[in-house]
Parts: C-alpha cells; sequence; structure tokens
C-alpha cells in the first residue's frame, strides 16, 4: 500500500498548477525581446539583453547579465534565445515583489522625498508622458483618493489606489 500511496502524492504535486504570468506579461515579454533584438535574428546579445530586461523593469548588474547569459547561451556564442528569454524573464516576474514595485512607483511621483503626491509632483509627471492635463483636473485626481483629505496622496493611498482598494 504504501507504493501505491507515493505514487498518489507524486501525481497529485504534478496536478497542482504552478503560479504563470499574465497573457499581457507574456505579450511585453515578447515585444521587449522584439524591440531590442536589433539585428532581428531571434537571439539577443548581452547588450540587448540588458536594454530589453531594464525596458521590463529588471536593472541587473554586468556580471548578473553575463551569467544569464551564459547559462542559457545554447550555442556558446553570447547570444540568448527568445525561448529561454522568455522563460527567463517569466521566472523573474513571478519573483518579483508587488509591494517593491508600489514602493518603486511611489518614489517615481515623490521626487522630493517628502512621502506624499502633491499637485507639483503629479504635474511633473503629468508633464514627463506628455500628459497636458490642466492643474484642477490633476486636483481632482488628488481629492478622489484624498482620503485623509490633506490635500496630497500619501504612500498608503498611493498603495489603495493602485491595488483598486478605494
Amino acid at each position: 500500500m504504501y507504493g501505491s500511496s507515493a505514487a498518489a502524492q507524486k501525481a497529485k504535486r504534478r496536478t497542482h498548477s504552478r503560479p504563470e504570468i499574465s497573457d499581457e506579461q507574456k505579450q511585453e515579454i515578447r515585444e521587449a525581446f522584439e524591440l531590442f533584438d536589433t539585428d532581428k535574428d531571434g537571439c539577443v546579445d548581452y547588450h540587448e539583453l540588458k536594454v530589453a530586461m531594464r525596458a521590463l523593469g529588471f536593472d541587473l548588474k554586468k556580471a548578473e547579465v553575463l551569467k544569464l547569459l551564459r547559462d542559457n547561451d545554447k550555442t556558446g556564442h553570447g547570444f540568448m534565445e527568445f525561448e529561454a528569454f522568455a522563460r527567463t524573464m517569466s521566472e523573474k516576474l513571478l519573483e518579483r515583489d508587488p509591494l517593491e514595485d508600489l514602493q518603486r512607483a511611489f518614489r517615481l511621483f515623490d521626487d522630493d522625498h517628502t512621502g506624499k503626491i502633491s499637485l507639483r509632483n503629479l504635474r511633473r509627471v503629468a508633464k514627463e508622458i506628455g500628459d497636458r492635463l490642466e492643474d484642477d483636473e490633476l486636483q481632482a485626481m488628488i481629492d478622489e483618493f484624498d482620503l485623509d483629505q490633506d490635500g496630497e496622496i500619501s504612500e498608503q493611498e498611493f498603495y489603495a489606489i493602485m491595488r483598486d482598494d478605494v
């Protein structure tokens, strides 16, 4: 009976679904690869890999990128094919800490390090991304999510917005 129990356990483990990235994330990976595979040969070299990873939000040190390339280089010529890139980026996306991503996003807005997103911060970001919103529109965005009514978005209020908790 022990053998069949072990086999049942093994089968059960196989049926557990591993976490997967979304279709949108898969598309982002494909687009990053295609965008930075500049010579369109289906492979990326060190420089193309580093830039493609940065576009996906991973800013690795040179040694880390070189190790990834070595570990996934089938030919030994310093290239990574799309399948290896997609697998590696999927693993990295699954390892990513969502709270860390939110903190990084908040810091992009809070460039003056006040711990709040002010009208000035929001105006700067809107200008940087080419959005031509008027101050009253930006203030309306702040007012909608400013739960403590202090005229600015705190880090906790920002997290609530990003997680759709408001």
